[in-house]
């Protein structure tokens, strides 16, 4: 107990500010790079008094089909062991985003969610929760690996990475996928493995719910899960247009399928998570274009959109449970 609170320490008042700093120059420095740089925030000043600023109403507007499509993939995923009404499922994901944000690589989501399932109900629904989130990184390492070999020549003539470092990279990618993939498909293996460990009758009903994961309902959570993805391109390519970030549809979709890859692998830490993807960001949509800072500001924005605002709302909503219960 004491090592964990003081890992916990050291992250927040050590870890964290250490790299917050970190990225924070090195985002200054690629800005300070940019050429025309009182060109590119006088584009950006001009955007917000344009038809343009319509973008945001548009992402604001995706943020909730965002979240509706994974209300959706959780009310399904959740059915075999109890039946959850769409208002419902909508209100626990919002308040797991609250949870996420003040926690490592948003582990905090499956809190916020189990509380509105009844009791005994509650700590089998985090396996369940577990696979639902497995079905969307499935998704962002197939979409990583295409984007990946979509922007091979790009990658390498402006020296992101080496040739032989871009195969291991590719293969490393193919491979996690397919493991992942096999391992989302074949679910039996988890319950037998645990009907197999000692004194496995204790915890074993938490990973009983997963005999009803058929691959119809595999399936349907993979669907939903590109619809999800499709959005959040939808959402950056918008903010893109924007803060006058000159990218094409194409080009815009495969680099944030790259970047998204990198992010999901990265340790995140919420004080420093807008930094991180406005790092990753511009790391590899600078590839395309020299407008850093518009890539920086579409970073921050969409974090803010998807993340901070559902946390506020969620935050709230946990709050009325909690009043509730008293």
């Amino acid at each position: 107990m004491k090592q964990s609170r003081n890992s916990k320490i050291f992250i927040n008042y050590f870890l964290g500010p250490l790299l917050f700093v970190w990225l924070f120059w090195s985002i200054y420095q690629q800005i300070k790079k940019q050429p025309d740089l009182e060109t590119a925030w006088e584009g950006i000043r001009q955007s917000f008094n344009s038809l343009l600023i319509w973008n945001i109403v548009a992402v604001v507007l995706l943020m909730i089909v965002n979240w509706s499509i994974e209300s959706v993939k959780w009310k399904i995923a959740v059915r075999p062991i109890q039946q959850v009404g769409f208002l419902k499922a909508f209100r626990a994901v919002l308040s797991g985003v609250s949870f996420s944000v003040s926690m490592p690589n948003r582990v905090g989501e499956y809190l916020g969610r189990v509380l509105y399932m009844d009791e005994g109900n509650r700590l089998k629904t985090i396996s369940i929760t577990i696979v639902s989130s497995i079905s969307q990184l499935i998704i962002t390492l197939f979409m990583g690996c295409a984007g990946w070999l979509f922007m091979k020549h790009v990658i390498i003539e402006k020296q992101l990475v080496s040739a032989i470092w871009f195969d291991v990279i590719l293969y490393g990618m193919i491979a996690a996928t397919v493991v992942l993939t096999l391992f989302y498909f074949r679910l039996s293996w988890i319950i037998k493995w645990v009907d197999r460990l000692p004194g496995s009758t204790r915890f074993a009903y938490l990973v009983k719910a997963l005999e009803d994961f058929n691959a119809t309902l595999l399936l349907r959570l993979l669907s939903l899960s590109v619809l999800r993805f499709v959005v959040f391109i939808v959402q950056y390519y918008l903010l893109f247009r924007l803060f006058e970030v000159d990218i094409s549809w194409w080009q815009a979709f495969w680099a944030v399928s790259v970047s998204f890859v990198v992010m999901s692998v990265i340790p995140s830490i919420s004080l420093i998570e807008p930094l991180q993807r406005g790092t990753v960001m511009v790391m590899i949509v600078k590839l395309f274009t020299a407008n850093t800072i518009g890539i920086g500001f579409t970073a921050i924005g969409i974090w803010f959109i998807n993340l901070i605002v559902p946390a506020a709302i969620g935050s709230l909503l946990i709050l009325g449970i909690t009043k509730m219960k008293k």
